[in-house]
């Protein structure tokens, strides 16, 4: 009996995920380089010719699983900003993002450990690209928050804000994961008060300076 086609697409979608968790799992820990086609087909269970039947190459694998890995970070974070209470100071607000931010960062670990590691590594150009492409977004959604955050300073202020602090945000979070990932004594909270600390007298004094210059006579 010839095997209905739905199943068939159902098993290939199947497929193509376990080939993903596989992908994902081995680059996070070895590295791309070092996660090899054999490797991955092992991992995962399945033929090496699974692998070329839904990627055209190894990079385009790791494309797939930045892809889905960024869309699924980033949508949590969406998810976790969505709600942002009502009132409270601009360091409260910038607080509350930043909290969110860690939760998120700490239950996609994985890919964020491949992100880190694409990033400290020299690869192929296909390859970087992706990684500046996930980086963009993350600076995106930083913007975001800090301009939020500060919305009571004023619409002007708050998007200068943003611009000027949005690039450290980001490297303090990478650094933040980093030290979680290594130091076992370190955790994810804890990093995050730290970093509000650090944010937030940046933008104070960034604010300070912002105001003298708009009250200052040309």
């Amino acid at each position: 009996m010839e095997t209905p086609k739905h199943a068939l697409n159902k098993r290939g979608r199947r497929s193509r995920e376990e080939i993903l968790d596989a992908a994902s799992r081995m680059m996070s820990a070895r590295g791309y380089a070092a996660a090899s086609l054999a490797d991955l087909a092992r991992e995962a269970g399945l033929p090496k010719s699974a692998i070329y039947h839904h990627f055209d190459s190894k990079a385009g694998l790791l494309a797939a699983v930045m892809e889905r890995g960024a869309r699924a970070f980033f949508d949590d974070l969406d998810r976790g900003h969505a709600e942002l209470p009502p009132g409270g100071t601009s360091r409260e607000r910038l607080a509350w993002y930043l909290r969110r931010t860690g939760r998120v960062f700490t239950s996609r670990e994985e890919f964020l450990r491949l992100f880190i590691l694409l990033r400290l590594s020299e690869e192929a150009p296909e390859v970087s690209k992706i990684v500046d492409d996930v980086r963009i977004e993350g600076l995106v959604h930083m913007r975001n928050m800090i301009s939020s955050a500060y919305a009571p300073e004023g619409e002007e202020i708050a998007a200068a804000l943003a611009e000027a602090l949005a690039g450290v945000g980001v490297s303090f979070f990478d650094g933040a994961f980093i030290a979680v990932q290594t130091d076992p004594g370190r955790t994810t909270d804890a990093e995050m008060d730290l970093l509000i600390e650090a944010m937030s007298a940046l933008a104070e004094n960034r604010v300070a300076a912002l105001r003298q210059a708009e009250e200052s006579p040309i």
